[in-house]
């Protein structure tokens, strides 16, 4: 009756949609369609690890205790097993959701080391009078002859008199070997193996259990530990207690004005307002989408778009950096983030924002990353050549270890802030809506222009465009490989209009072929440039056709080379790629020349 009313209200509209969070429980992680939801690390599965970290022991008995309670079913069991189900179902989608196995499988641990420890110990308590010994039978066609007169010979049997003759003699054999069987476990050697074995079951579980009141004491101790006060190890083994973070939030409490508004990534917000005493732009309450998409555009955007922005937002800017995870590694999701909101943040085509990211392990950032404000902050005065514009940022802290620097924003706009504070302009639970959009001050009307509220895929409001995005973001992150592609093609198209643009009128056309003398010059200088970096990926990941188009837009570039005097013949060779080293060939790269260690692509291939 209630699955009919409740089928019969849904398509009335009672119920809202599931959330984006809802449906992460029931399809792959990071493929909700949200990107701000597929971008926290606690709506990932849970893994065995994770498991065993926070239950220990119980992993083990738990299945034991739900084989047990499964093998007596009742009314009662029946609750056990369908909350057993319902609890590891959900946790293994999220792992946040481990807390919800922790009653049920102490429950069915405690089940199973319930029955194992009664096993054990009835085994001591077990009368000697139990055990008998093996009866002996003396086999009835044996008994028979014996009964039978001696001069009479026994008659054959029938067909049908032979059927049922065989058939009690089976039932007989069966008793019989069931009659062995009790008495081979109620005999004295099978007594003794039992008590062996029970000792053993009792010794192993003392050991067990102690183990497991010591790692429960010390999980205590670690999940009591705040969360940002660590112990980190220099490379000389010094042990050290990190505690930049808190530190820098009493920083800010003390140094700063108490009106003053601190822009940071939402995931330190609660930590800033509790222990600085701050104002922050964003906190853990993520409902409002659009916020926080507004809030990954001005740390992902170039400096002078993020600076205008954060003026009117904010009067200082925190950031978490010293490697791990940081804001750098974390901010691909905040670029995707944006671009859920402000369509044109990322290259048309490229709702994941593969544009925006680290090309390789070595740290080298993609165009779109090195442009926008949070790498110029991330990395000022401490990378070569990067540096934030002094006339809108001044570093007013750096924590011991550098794991935070916060920045003053100069040229705060002071009509904006005193627009903010006033009272008047504060909106709550505006109209059609449950939750507490605000607003914002007039300065940011031209950016909030370009928004577009971000649907999810349950909404019902969703539109034409939003399912073309939907279509597209499903698509890359499906085939990522060739999204990062597209990305990086779509970025060298952009680098080319933004030259041809700079070109005079009068200037001639570009040569792509290049004199011979323009190709020597290429090839002679060895240096390690975002094009050999981009080159080197290409040929790692075998992606022939975008090095092919590359090569059709500049042929030059298959002449480059780094440092080291390697060029894309001769990691084509490493890579033993023949496709790539056809068109490298035909393109006119040679193939016998050598590098600073005297190596020609061909001596890589030999293995040399």
């Amino acid at each position: 009756v209630a699955l009919l009313l409740i089928l019969a209200i849904v398509p009335s509209g009672y119920f809202g949609p599931f959330s984006s969070r809802v449906r992460g429980l029931f399809v792959k992680h990071a493929k909700t369609g949200n990107p701000l939801v597929d971008s926290v690390a606690e709506h990932q599965p849970a893994s065995s690890r994770s498991y065993f970290q926070y239950l220990h022991h119980v992993c083990s008995l738990a299945p034991i205790g739900f084989l047990i309670v499964g093998l007596n079913l009742s009314d009662t069991s029946s609750f056990l097993l369908v909350w057993g189900v319902a609890a590891y179902f959900f946790s293994h989608r999220m792992v946040r959701l481990i807390l919800l196995t922790a009653p049920i499988g102490s429950a069915l641990g405690g089940i199973a080391a319930g029955r194992i420890l009664t096993w054990s110990v009835r085994q001591w308590w077990e009368s000697e009078e139990t055990v008998v010994p093996a009866r002996k039978e003396t086999p009835r066609t044996v008994k028979n002859v014996k009964k039978g007169p001696k001069s009479r010979k026994p008659r054959k049997p029938s067909h049908a008199q032979n059927n049922n003759y065989d058939s009690n003699d089976s039932l007989d054999g069966l008793d019989s070997l069931k009659s062995a069987f009790d008495g081979a476990l109620t005999s004295g050697e099978a007594l003794l193996m039992k008590r062996s074995l029970a000792a053993l079951l009792l010794l192993m579980g003392y050991v067990l259990s102690v183990n497991f009141y010591h790692y429960c004491w010390r999980l205590s101790g670690d999940m009591s530990a705040p969360a940002i006060i660590v112990k980190a190890r220099l490379r000389d083994g010094t042990v050290i207690k990190l505690d930049d973070y808190r530190e820098a939030y009493w920083w800010l409490r003390d140094n700063t004005p108490e009106d003053s508004r601190i822009m940071a990534w939402w995931d330190y917000g609660y930590q800033i307002t509790a222990i600085a005493n701050r104002t922050t732009i964003a906190d853990g309450n993520t409902w409002n989408h659009e916020h926080i998409a507004l809030l990954g555009k001005a740390l992902t955007t170039d400096e002078e778009e993020g600076y205008q922005i954060a003026r009117h937002l904010a009067d200082y800017v925190l950031l978490w950096g010293g490697g791990g995870g940081d804001d750098l590694a974390k901010s691909p999701h905040l670029a995707r983030i944006a671009n859920s909101v402000y369509r044109d943040h990322c290259p048309a085509g490229d709702p994941t924002c593969r544009a925006f990211g680290l090309l390789d392990r070595q740290g080298t950032p993609s165009p779109m990353m090195e442009r926008s404000l949070l790498y110029r902050l991330h990395g000022s005065r401490i990378k070569e050549g990067v540096e934030a514009d002094p006339d809108k940022w001044e570093e007013v802290y750096r924590s011991k270890y550098g794991k935070v620097r916060i920045y003053k924003i100069l040229g705060v706009d002071e009509e904006s802030k005193a627009w903010v504070e006033d009272k008047a302009n504060r909106v709550c639970d505006a109209p059609s809506s449950w939750f507490c959009p605000g607003q914002y001050p007039p300065g940011l009307s031209d950016i909030l222009s370009r928004k577009k509220d971000f649907a999810q895929l349950e909404d019902f409001n969703r539109d034409a465009s939003d399912e073309e995005y939907q279509k597209q973001y499903f698509e890359n992150l499906n085939n990522p490989e060739k999204a990062a592609s597209r990305a990086r093609q779509l970025e060298r198209e952009m680098k080319l209009k933004e030259k041809e643009s700079d070109e005079s009128a009068e200037s001639p056309p570009r040569d792509v072929s290049r004199s011979k003398k323009g190709v020597d010059e290429i090839y002679n200088t060895w240096e390690d440039t975002e094009d050999t970096t981009l080159m080197w990926t290409l040929i790692s990941n075998n992606q022939v056709e975008e090095l092919r188009m590359w090569l059709e837009d500049d042929p030059t570039i298959a002449f480059i080379r780094s440092r080291d005097g390697r060029g894309p013949m001769w990691w084509a060779f490493e890579k033993r790629n023949e496709d790539i080293t056809k068109i490298l060939m035909k393109a006119g790269v040679p193939h016998t020349d050598r590098d600073a260690k005297g190596l020609s692509p061909v001596d890589l291939l030999e293995g040399k």
